[in-house]
């Protein structure tokens, strides 16, 4: 039977990323990672459309227009928010000589930083790095795998 890896392939690369960013993998019937990926993939769908890409150029006009931009606005808070919650449930249980993952190394290093009034380690700044690790891995990881597989299916002398 026919079938399509892709949402497989997601699982599998989101799952790795997030042992290494959070700390954690998640079962692929969990809640929260099913709605977290549905999000994402949500996401790369609006993008596409002419309103996110406007919302670029007119931030202020934009916010006043119906559209799928205002969509992905919600999705990207909720993203946020899945991120946050991650890294104050890491802030609450840091053992800093015991660093499970990136947040709690970069939890550290923000803790080292606490003098410096130039450091750009803030909880701001790691809650951005954490989600640009995860959404950046994922997409690029998993689309790249999809296609490596189409290759050896259409090329099957190449294995």
């Amino acid at each position: 039977q026919p079938f399509n890896p892709g949402i497989f392939l997601i699982h599998a690369v989101s799952n790795i990323i997030c042992s290494i960013v959070f700390g954690d993998r998640f079962d692929y019937d969990d809640k929260k990672f099913l709605t977290l990926i549905d999000l994402l993939e949500e996401n790369n769908r609006l993008q596409g459309s002419i309103q996110p890409q406007l919302y670029n150029f007119f931030p202020t006009l934009m916010d006043y227009l119906p559209g799928p931009h205002q969509k992905l606005i919600k999705n990207i808070e909720k993203v946020d928010q899945f991120t946050f919650d991650i890294v104050a449930e890491h802030q609450k249980t840091l053992d800093p000589t015991c660093p499970r993952d990136f947040i709690d190394a970069f939890l550290n290093k923000m803790e080292k930083e606490k003098g410096n009034s130039h450091s750009e380690f803030t909880t701001e700044t790691l809650s951005r790095t954490t989600l640009d690790l995860f959404l950046a891995g994922t997409g690029t990881t998993s689309i790249t795998l999809r296609h490596g597989l189409l290759i050896l299916l259409k090329y099957p002398e190449i294995v």
